[in-house]
């Protein structure tokens, strides 16, 4: 969640954004994303030139020239102003500045999935990549090793990837790889899929059960919760035999713990005593 200041500094560049994506196409959009992400790059490269442009001694235009006259030419100006307009906005601080970048980054990938009518598989997708690497503990600790370069790591996800998911999907998974937010890889894609749902106006339930549920079974668990949070749910199931049986359900900071595994621990304890 971001602190009130940097939401009302993010607000001004997101509602630009919402309005350059309404009319714009798809390439327009994914191009501008691109070029976004690029810009978070610079920033995270470049401290002093943070610090700059999120100091609140210096007046909005004078940020927001500054940056313009860094991009004009290297990006498209839908970019140029995009990223001009998050500047003006008054940050906490010159983290604050380079994570409302990435943020801008990823709404319009996300924007330029749904103009693709991409966007579920896109969430979808993310979710899959994140369970074969986890279920990989070799691809696991490469995309981990902090001795290997960054580009290396970024580059094995595309080889990975390339020509098997949508390229919004490959964006936010490499964005997931280098760290979304400062998070580490299982955060940065948990946060992804979630801000990939809410673009869908859907929260999502992390689910874990002990055998693959049924698509009937997946549609009844997303209508239960649904009914329970009042909107739309995206049911994301992971597959783990050790909770033996029951189901375990996570939905932001909401736990449902109804595992064998759960039960046979609270036994254990009891008996102790």
């Amino acid at each position: 969640m971001m602190e009130t200041t940097n939401r009302e500094a993010y607000g001004a560049a997101a509602d630009k954004l919402a309005e350059f994506s309404a009319s714009a196409d798809v390439q327009r959009i994914a191009t501008a994303a691109d070029e976004i992400l690029a810009v978070a790059d610079l920033l995270r490269r470049e401290p002093r030139l943070r610090r700059a442009l999120a100091d609140p001694a210096r007046p909005a235009e004078e940020r927001s020239g500054l940056i313009s006259s860094i991009l004009t030419g290297k990006v498209g100006d839908e970019s140029v102003g995009l990223v001009a307009a998050l500047v003006s906005g008054r940050w906490s601080g010159p983290g604050a500045l380079l994570d409302g970048t990435e943020r801008l980054g990823v709404d319009a990938l996300l924007s330029a999935a749904d103009r693709a009518g991409e966007l579920a598989d896109v969430e979808d997708e993310l979710f899959r990549f994140s369970q074969i690497v986890s279920g990989d503990p070799r691809l696991a600790g490469a995309l981990s090793d902090s001795t290997s370069p960054m580009s290396s790591r970024v580059e094995l996800v595309g080889d990975l990837l390339k020509g098997k998911a949508k390229p919004a999907t490959l964006g936010l998974a490499r964005l997931a790889v280098a760290g979304f937010g400062g998070r580490g890889f299982d955060s940065s894609v948990n946060r992804l899929v979630e801000l990939a749902a809410a673009k869908r106006d859907q929260s999502v339930a992390y689910v874990t059960t002990a055998v693959p549920l049924s698509d009937a079974e997946e549609e009844r668990l997303a209508a239960r919760l649904a009914g329970l949070y009042g909107r739309g749910v995206s049911v994301k199931v992971d597959v783990d035999p050790r909770i033996i049986g029951g189901m375990r359900v996570k939905v932001g900071s909401d736990l449902y713990d109804g595992t064998v595994s759960r039960r046979l621990a609270e036994a254990k304890t009891a008996l102790a005593k």
